[in-house]
Formats: structure tokens, C-alpha cells, sequence
């Protein structure tokens, strides 16, 4: 962005190599600070395991599964598997849908099991440094 007042508010292409396409993964804290927010996009071909280790975060978190194609996001074709609290509950998502995991909730694995067509998977994370706790060891990202 040109140098102007406000052209340090524009971040330009934020992205990353993804697992079957190109990501955007963003976290405020490189660039504002402590402004608060972790975001990352992918999008889903094939079936794949995120993240296996049950784990938790000192933040909230989002996660969103949607349809790729733009006209039709409602169009879901896949079957993902999504572990959540102490005793792993698991919640298997067949539709466009939100989930809302609580600071300090444990949550995971995540399996992407089935792909029919192309899917989104947006996390956002209500913090400006991506941390979370596996046994009482902290790993993450800024």
C-alpha cells in the first residue's frame, strides 16, 4: 500500500502455502500490536486430520465450515469430525455451521473426513498471538 496516513492499516496478501491450496493466515499482533485477532482460511479438497492432539486455548475461538463455491456457500458436501470437552464428545458436521470453543475448552481431533465438493474451514482466534496448550506445553504462532 502507498505510503499515506492511513496506507499502514493495509495488509496485502496475507498468504501462506496451504495444505491443497493457498491460505490466508493472519494475526494482528504482527502488525497492530495487541489488537486481537487470529485468523486463518483453508480451502479443503480432500479429507485430512488438522489437528489430533486434544487441546486448549486462553482465548475464544471460532471455527467455520462453509461450501467454496461463492454463489452457493451453503453448498456442503463433506463430512467432518469434531471432538469437543474433557470426556470427547463428538460432533460430526454435514452442513454450514459455526462453532463457538470456549477459552480453556478442550477440543480435537478435527478430521475433514469426507469431501465431496470443496469446502472452506475459516478459524478465528480472539487473540493476537495463536497459542494453545497440549499436557501444559504451550506451541503455537504470531
Amino acid at each position: 500500500m502507498a505510503e499515506t496516513k492511513y496506507g499502514k492499516y493495509f495488509i496485502e496478501k496475507p498468504m501462506l502455502e496451504g495444505m491443497f491450496a493457498p491460505r490466508i493466515r493472519f494475526s494482528s499482533g504482527e502488525y497492530f500490536a495487541d489488537s486481537g485477532l487470529t485468523l486463518q482460511v483453508n480451502c479443503i479438497t480432500e479429507p485430512w486430520l488438522v489437528e489430533e492432539e486434544p487441546h486448549t486455548h486462553e482465548f475464544d475461538q471460532f471455527l467455520f465450515f462453509f461450501g467454496a463455491n461463492p454463489m452457493d456457500m451453503a453448498d456442503f458436501q463433506a463430512e467432518v469430525e469434531l471432538t469437543l470437552g474433557e470426556e470427547g464428545e463428538k460432533h460430526v458436521i454435514t452442513e454450514m455451521t459455526v462453532v463457538h470453543i470456549p477459552k480453556g475448552m478442550f477440543h480435537c481431533p478435527l478430521l475433514f473426513k469426507k469431501i465431496g465438493k470443496p469446502i472452506m474451514f475459516m478459524t478465528v482466534a480472539l487473540t493476537s498471538e495463536y497459542l494453545k496448550k497440549v499436557d501444559n506445553v504451550e506451541t503455537g504462532w504470531r
